[in-house]
């Protein structure tokens, strides 16, 4: 299990309200068996016209998304912070996550965290400026720090545990406990016999 405190590296600004699953990545790449490949196809569809910031060499290698308001709203796919994840994306700031999307994200240890408006859009004008600065997420103290400045961040407080504690990934702990579910099931089986 694996403990996720701070994240640093360039951003990457996305500007939009209520950008959906759909167009994180379009439906015609969810027949795949793995993810293996999807962070190729985050954002095709809009990607298409050109210029979008996943394509501008300035934001090749960003860690960390910002982004605006009900960002992954739409459809529960699983396969859209997946996409993200796997282009390079490491956390995302934005105004606000839709709740599947959020729950989604944090299952691969994926951070997403809130602040408001006047915060995304200074962030988002930085950025721009100054592509080649590094941002830092401190998860522990839910701050947000690129060069002077430092802005404070939210995150549901479980949320938040479980990526400090490495507690975010259910089949490390599955598999971490391996011993003591096989002793629990073997206790079980015999309590049926018994009774």
């Amino acid at each position: 299990m694996t403990a996720i405190q701070r994240i640093t590296g360039r951003g990457l600004p996305l500007r939009g309200n209520d950008i959906d699953t759909d167009r994180i990545i379009p439906a015609r790449f969810l027949r795949c068996v793995t993810f293996d490949g999807l962070g190729a196809h985050v954002f095709a569809d809009d990607r298409a016209a050109g210029g979008h910031p996943f394509d501008q060499p300035q934001y090749q290698g960003a860690k960390i998304l910002v982004v605006n308001a009900n960002f992954g709203c739409g459809s529960s796919r699983e396969h859209a912070p997946q996409a993200i994840r796997r282009w390079g994306i490491e956390a995302i700031v934005g105004e606000s996550f839709a709740e599947i999307f959020a729950g989604n994200a944090l299952a691969l240890g994926l951070p997403v965290v809130t602040a408001p408006p006047a915060v995304i859009a200074a962030l988002q004008e930085r950025i721009t400026a100054h592509p080649e600065q590094a941002l830092t997420l401190e998860l522990a103290a839910l701050t947000l720090t690129m060069g002077a400045h430092t802005w404070p961040v939210q995150m549901e407080r479980g949320a938040q545990q479980a990526l400090l504690q490495g507690t975010w990934d259910a089949c490390a702990q599955l598999l971490a406990n391996r011993e003591a579910i096989l002793a629990t099931a073997a206790r079980l089986d015999n309590w049926g016999k018994i009774a």
